[in-house]
C-alpha cells in the first residue's frame, strides 16, 4: 500500500468519525425533541423522499396518529407540530442513509483498484458490519416504542449510542493507525497505560448509564447538586426487586450512578495528569493528559448544568457532543503511548 493510498483511506476514516459525530449531535435533538418515532415504516430506499404535497403530509399525520404516542402524548397536536418532529427523524434518517454512502462507495473504489492491504480490508469490512448492525439497531429502537408504550426501550437505546460511539471510535483509531509518525511519549507510559484502560472502562460504563438516564428520563428527578435533594444517599436508590433491578431500571438509582461515575472518572483523570508530570513522559503525553483533564472537567460542568436546569435541549445535545469529544482525545492519548513502540519494531 503506498503512501497516498494510506493518505487517503486515513481521509475516508476521518470523514466517517466526522459524520458519526454530526449524526450524534443530530440524534441527541431528536431525542430530547421526542422526535424518534414521528416516522413509523422504515424504507431505506423509498424512505429518502419525505411528504411534499398537503395530501401527502395529511396521510403521514394520519399514519401517526395510530400509534400510542398520538394516542398517550400527542393527541391534538398541530400539523406544525407535526411537521417539526418529523423533520429532526428524517434529518436523522438522511444523514445515515448518506453516511452509509460514504462508507461503501469509497470501499468498492479501494477495493477495486486494490489499495487496500489484508489489514485494512479487515477494518473495513468490520467498520461496515458495524454501520449495517446500526441501521437496524436504530430501525428495533424505534420499534420498541411503536407497540404499546409510547417510548423507545432504554435498553435498545443504549445499545443504539454503544453502537455509534463504537463506530466513532474504531474511525478515530484506524485514521490514527495511518499517521507516517507518532510522537516519543516518553518514559513512565506503562503507568499511564493502566489508568487509561481504567478510565476507558469506566466511561464505556458511563455511557451506557447515560442512554439509561436519558431513555428513562431519569435527568428530571432530583435536580440539585452535589446532592440529591439533602441526600447522598436517596431513599428510593433500591426500592425495585430484585436488588439488581435498581441499577439498570430504577429511574433514581441510574442517575446515582451515573452521578457517582462521573464523580470517579474526574478523580481518575486528575491522578492521570498529575502522573503524567510526575514521570518522566514527554511533552506530548503532557498534552494529552491536560487535553483529556479538560474535557472530563468541562463534561462535567455540561453535566451539572444539564440537571440542575431540567435537561433544556441544547444542554442535553452538548453533553453528549462533549461526551463523544470526550471519548475521541482517550483514544488518541491512548494510541499516544502505544504506537510509538510498534513503529520502532516496524
Amino acid at each position: 500500500m503506498t503512501s497516498q493510498d494510506k493518505k487517503n483511506i486515513r481521509r475516508w476514516y476521518w470523514s466517517g468519525a466526522i459524520l458519526v459525530f454530526i449524526i450524534l449531535v443530530i440524534g441527541g435533538i431528536t431525542r430530547l425533541t421526542d422526535s424518534g418515532l414521528s416516522m413509523t415504516d422504515w424504507k431505506p430506499i423509498m424512505g429518502s423522499i419525505p411528504p411534499i404535497t398537503e395530501a401527502q403530509w395529511e396521510e403521514a399525520f394520519e399514519q401517526y396518529k395510530q400509534f400510542p404516542e398520538y394516542q398517550v402524548n400527542n393527541r391534538g397536536m398541530s400539523m406544525d407540530e407535526f411537521q417539526f418532529i418529523f423533520f429532526w427523524e428524517y434529518l436523522h434518517r438522511m444523514i445515515a442513509r448518506l453516511l452509509g454512502l460514504v462508507f461503501i462507495i469509497p470501499f468498492i473504489w479501494f477495493a477495486v483498484k486494490k489499495k487496500f492491504d489484508k489489514k485494512q480490508l479487515k477494518r473495513s469490512l468490520f467498520l461496515l458490519a458495524l454501520g449495517a448492525g446500526q441501521g437496524l439497531m436504530g430501525w428495533y429502537m424505534v420499534m420498541s416504542g411503536l407497540i404499546d408504550i409510547p417510548a423507545v426501550s432504554h435498553y435498545r437505546l443504549a445499545a443504539h449510542l454503544t453502537l455509534a460511539f463504537a463506530i466513532f471510535g474504531s474511525c478515530l483509531w484506524f485514521a490514527l493507525d495511518l499517521r507516517e509518525s507518532h510522537p516519543d511519549p516518553g518514559r513512565g507510559t506503562s503507568e499511564l497505560k493502566k489508568w487509561l484502560y481504567l478510565f476507558g472502562f469506566l466511561l464505556i460504563l458511563q455511557i451506557v448509564w447515560g442512554a439509561f438516564v436519558a431513555g428513562l428520563h431519569a435527568g428530571h428527578v432530583y435536580n440539585t447538586f452535589p446532592k440529591m435533594f439533602q441526600y447522598w444517599f436517596p431513599p428510593e436508590l433500591w426500592i425495585s426487586e430484585p436488588l439488581l433491578i435498581n441499577f439498570v431500571e430504577n429511574i433514581v438509582t441510574v442517575q446515582w450512578v451515573h452521578r457517582v461515575v462521573g464523580t470517579l472518572l474526574a478523580l481518575i483523570v486528575i491522578a492521570i495528569w498529575v502522573r503524567s508530570y510526575q514521570l518522566k513522559t514527554s511533552f506530548s503525553t503532557k498534552m494529552w493528559a491536560l487535553a483529556l483533564f479538560t474535557a472530563v472537567l468541562t463534561q462535567y460542568m455540561v453535566g451539572v448544568f444539564t440537571l440542575v436546569l431540567h435537561v433544556p435541549v441544547w444542554l442535553g445535545v452538548l453533553h453528549q457532543a462533549v461526551a463523544m469529544i470526550l471519548l475521541g482525545i482517550l483514544i488518541g492519548f491512548i494510541h499516544h503511548v502505544h504506537c510509538f513502540r510498534n513503529q520502532k519494531n516496524n
